[in-house]
């Protein structure tokens, strides 16, 4: 199984609604994609590093299900949503678990 999470860090100008929006998108690829073992997103809550606003983290069957996933039209209909949401920078790492 592999764990993919991300830190996304967004512009001022990003409403409240808009970051809901990114985790309402990202959590609804669940129900197209397939290899998804658990999605999981939110708001940080976290003191440290709070520039970084949502946190996104999904867990993949296997190396083939996370491939399909990174070329899949729906999670790239996503990340352009983020991107025009005001998205900043992002960090993201893998692990195997």
């Amino acid at each position: 199984m592999i764990q993919r999470t991300v830190l996304l860090k967004f512009a001022d100008t990003t409403t409240q609604e808009q970051l809901q929006e990114v985790i309402r998108r990202f959590k609804a690829l669940d129900q197209v994609l397939t290899g998804i073992v658990e999605i999981q997103a939110g708001l940080n809550i976290a003191e440290k590093s709070k520039e970084y606003q949502v946190i996104l983290m999904v867990r993949f069957e296997n190396q083939q299900a996370l491939d399909a996933y990174t070329a899949n039209e729906d999670h790239q209909a996503v990340a352009t949503f983020i991107r025009e949401s005001g998205r900043l920078d992002s960090i993201g790492v893998d692990i195997e678990l």
